[in-house]
């Protein structure tokens, strides 16, 4: 039994090769079926080793890799509270460690023979299901399940209060809003990366004819990776701020 071949052109990676190899073993299926979740766990190793490496032995005087994560630990920071304000510190951890695993993710995959994990629907969609669940729930123990219900309906005061028709509107289209996010963060994420990567690869396929708007289309795919990194980390900022009450 072999594994299907991809319907789009792809860049070989060391995993496809060794499944293709051992196509025929129990060794080189399990290696087709779960490609991009082993990549996905290869990123992780690759953030905990810097993680690790950066924080072990803290200095008053860092050194270059420990003011490298404190940059980044304090632009993340930075950048939740701007979004939130200050009582969005406690989402920082969260919001800065989603922000390392995606746009590693996005990148690994211009190293030589390995891939992007983000390519894959089922990677991004696991990633936009935890942000769901961690806004839902925040939700929920910062309003209250009754607080949660009028913020789901608008606040309606006054005249609205007395009205059901439109209070009721407002939470059918505020609850499809909350359940469409998912879809919509894990989609947005997956389809640029891999379109990114069957066009280069498709770029590849004309040799040394394609290889100036390779290179060029490589520069524009790099910057998008990065951005695709910051758009998932902002709407998942932005969620967290829909929470709290800005009236003030």
């Amino acid at each position: 039994m072999t594994a299907a071949k991809s319907e789009y052109p792809e860049f070989p990676n060391i995993i496809s090769i060794l499944g293709e190899h051992f196509h025929a073993a129990p060794f080189g299926r399990f290696l087709l079926q779960w490609e991009n979740l082993i990549y996905a766990f290869l990123v992780m190793g690759i953030i905990t080793l810097f993680a690790f490496l950066a924080t072990r032995k803290m200095k008053p005087v860092p050194g270059r890799l420990q003011a490298a994560a404190e940059l980044l630990v304090g632009f993340i920071d930075d950048f939740v509270c701007m979004v939130i304000g200050p009582s969005g510190r406690k989402y920082t951890p969260f919001i800065g460690t989603l922000f390392l695993y995606i746009i590693t993710m996005n990148l690994i995959g211009y190293i030589p023979f390995l891939k992007s994990p983000s390519a894959d629907w089922s990677i991004t969609l696991a990633l936009a299901l935890c942000v769901f669940v961690y806004v839902e729930f925040d939700s929920l123990r910062e309003l209250g399940f009754v607080g949660y219900v009028d913020h789901m309906m608008g606040r309606p005061r006054g005249v609205l209060a007395f009205t059901v028709i439109l209070p009721a509107a407002i939470f059918a289209l505020h609850m499809m809003a909350e359940v469409l996010r998912p879809l919509t963060l894990s989609l947005r994420l997956r389809s640029n990366i891999w379109g990114d990567d069957m066009l280069l690869a498709l770029l590849a396929g004309f040799g040394f004819q394609g290889l100036p708007l390779m290179l060029f289309s490589m520069f524009l795919t790099l910057v998008g990776a990065v951005v695709q990194a910051i758009v998932f980390c902002l709407l998942t900022t932005v969620y967290f701020a829909l929470i709290f009450n800005h009236e003030e």
